[in-house]
């Protein structure tokens, strides 16, 4: 247990910026890198990871008052009143590193996470992004709070953990190749699972000819020139935020210096992003060339690192599609049936949430849009479900609840269809329901392990069906 308090006391005082970057560090000396370049290394993921941090710290409270605003104009057209608020997935991470169960986890999950790796069960190396555990810490919380049995709550963990090893293994080249990190792949099961209903949807999408439209911001940056510019559709777009988030206030020069301040910040979020990504794939490029010949000697095996979904956020389709989505899922919330969820804090993460989404249809942002939504939409009533049960377990663990939220979630953390159900399982405490969730696993597992290659030449050949892939 005092090993388990220290893990927990680094996460808390160091965090990811600092944490990831002492993993990286162990991994390329693993492999052989030099000292120098394995520091470098380390410190390149470090500044990558602190500069999109300080960014997105800084962004979020430009953005979320005017989301708020957004909501209380909503109130007063429809009348309708969501008791349930989105406290971000800070906070959440907070609750999930606060429980008994997700210190128990924490040291489980580093161990469980390597020997999968070194059995080869899977072909990412999760405890590169150790920070991301607190996903399964939550659900696994929850479980353990509304059965009294421990062991159900850390079975249930282990097994989402299962669940997103899976999918990640699936998508890992597709996110490779998309975002252009060599052997490196998003693995926090919250922003990889949207993939699994991308893979399921996209036939669909293609037979009523959504792979023929050119909606990337490539095709946008040679249709219209300069407006089609990343940083330009940040401006355009930061504006329209700022306009619905001030409708009541757009007499007055407050309201317009609001309007500006989100458009040019938008804008600096698209123009810097991808400039302070670049320092993360410069971090990779030392380890991915040492992890090469060291593998050569291990049968050539393939292999991916999992990576922090923060260094995918800034890309232009992603971040679009990210900001384009946030009015209108607050739009969705009010018009929902039985939704009580009112997305705030966690908007600001739905570029994180589409990674997936945009890795599986190669950038192409009318299927990210359209499949956001509908996966989102189906997230907020799992999170509407969950909230009582979650507002009682973060009281639990000492976190104040906002004033005048009669519950609260994460849209991001908790608006997970695919795990919510796994998750309903273990909280039935039955064991058919429980015995499916595992046989569904294992039957998937199975399926995929035999047809891996398929897998991924399928997943090639869809993405490359999209009009995007031509630009």
């Amino acid at each position: 247990m005092v090993i388990l308090e220290f893990l927990k006391s680094m996460i808390d005082n160091f965090g990811a910026a600092v944490i990831v970057p002492i993993i990286i560090g162990i991994i390329a000396l693993f492999f052989r890198v030099k000292p120098q370049k394995a520091f470098l290394s380390a410190l390149y993921a470090g500044v990558s990871l602190e500069g999109i941090s300080l960014m997105v710290g800084a962004f979020t409270p430009i953005i979320t008052p005017l989301v708020k605003n957004m909501a209380d104009a909503m109130v007063n057209i429809t009348g309708v009143n969501l008791n349930v608020f989105d406290v971000g997935w800070q906070a959440t991470s907070l609750v999930a590193f606060s429980t008994s169960a997700g210190m128990i986890y924490l040291g489980l999950g580093i161990v469980l996470q390597t020997v999968l790796f070194l059995i080869k069960w899977t072909k990412c190396f999760q405890p590169s992004d150790l920070w991301n555990n607190y996903s399964y810490m939550v659900w696994g919380a929850m479980v353990i709070f509304a059965t009294d049995n421990f062991a159900l709550g850390i079975a249930c963990m282990v097994l989402l953990n299962l669940y997103s090893l899976l999918i990640s293994d699936m998508l890992a080249k597709r996110w490779s190749t998309y975002y252009q990190y060599p052997n490196c792949t998003i693995i926090a099961m919250h922003n990889i699972e949207p993939g699994i209903f991308a893979i399921v949807f996209d036939p669909i999408l293609n037979a009523i000819g959504f792979n023929k439209l050119k909606l990337n911001p490539q095709t946008i940056q040679q249709k219209i020139g300069f407006m089609g510019e990343p940083m330009t559709i940040g401006f355009v777009l930061g504006g329209i935020i700022g306009i619905l988030g001030n409708l009541s206030n757009l007499g007055s020069m407050a309201g317009w210096g609001s309007v500006l301040t989100a458009a040019v910040a938008t804008a600096a979020v698209m123009a810097i992003f991808p400039k302070i990504t670049g320092f993360f794939a410069q971090a990779f490029a030392p380890i991915t060339e040492g992890a090469r010949k060291f593998m050569g000697n291990t049968g050539d095996r393939e292999w991916y690192i999992a990576v922090n979904d923060a260094v995918g956020y800034g890309e232009p389709a992603t971040l679009t599609c990210g900001l384009l989505l946030m009015p209108v899922m607050v739009l969705i919330a009010f018009f929902l049936p039985g939704n009580q969820t009112l997305p705030v804090v966690d908007l600001v993460a739905i570029p994180y949430m589409v990674e997936g989404l945009v890795a599986v249809f190669n950038g192409n942002m009318a299927k990210v849009i359209v499949t956001g939504a509908i996966w989102f939409s189906v997230g907020l009533l799992m999170c509407t479900y969950t909230a009582p049960l979650f507002t009682e377990v973060a009281k639990g663990a000492g976190y104040a609840i906002p004033a005048g939220a009669a519950m609260i979630t994460s849209f991001n953390i908790l608006g997970k269809p695919l795990m919510g159900l796994i998750f309903l399982a273990f909280l039935s405490g039955s064991p058919l329901w429980i015995g499916v969730a595992v046989v569904a696993y294992v039957v998937c597992y199975a399926g995929y392990r035999m047809k891996q290659k398929n897998v991924e030449e399928y997943l090639e050949t869809q993405a490359m069906k999209n009009a995007e892939a031509e630009a």
